[in-house]
C-alpha cells in the first residue's frame, strides 16, 4: 500500500507565475517549471528570513523535506537566471492556508495582504 500523500501548507499562490528574460522564444527547452511548495520554500527562507526548522513547521512537513525542497527550488533558481530561461510556476503537492482572519501568523502572505487592506481604509 503507498503511503498517502503529505499535503504542504502553503500560504498563498505567487502574485505572478511567470518569470525570466522577455526575448526569450517561448519553447519547453528555454523553460524551468517551480512546484508552488518550492516556491513558498524560497519565500518563507530567503525572504521572510525563517529557518529550515520554522519553515517546516510553518508548512506541517519534515525538517528533511524542507531542506529537500529547497534544494531543488534554488537549483531550479539558478537554472533560469545563469542560463536564461523562463521559470514558470504552477503544481504540486500543496493546500492552500485556510486561517485568513484567524491570525495565521509571521511570515504569512494572506495576514500582510489582510493587514495592508485596513490600513488603506
Amino acid at each position: 500500500m503507498a503511503r498517502p500523500i503529505k499535503w504542504r501548507k502553503v500560504c498563498c499562490l505567487p502574485e505572478s507565475s511567470q518569470f525570466g528574460p522577455l526575448d526569450t522564444p517561448t519553447s519547453s527547452e528555454n523553460h524551468v517549471n517551480m512546484t508552488v511548495d518550492e516556491y513558498e520554500t524560497i519565500r518563507l527562507i530567503d525572504l521572510e528570513g525563517f529557518t529550515q526548522e520554522a519553515c517546516a513547521q510553518k508548512m506541517h512537513i519534515a525538517r528533511s523535506t524542507v531542506q529537500g525542497i529547497y534544494f531543488e527550488a534554488r537549483k531550479k533558481l539558478a537554472e533560469s537566471l545563469v542560463n536564461g530561461k523562463v521559470l514558470s510556476i504552477k503544481g504540486g503537492e500543496y493546500r492552500l492556508c485556510e486561517e485568513f482572519g484567524k491570525g495565521c501568523g509571521h511570515g504569512c502572505h494572506r495576514r500582510k495582504k489582510q493587514i495592508c487592506e485596513k490600513k488603506e481604509d
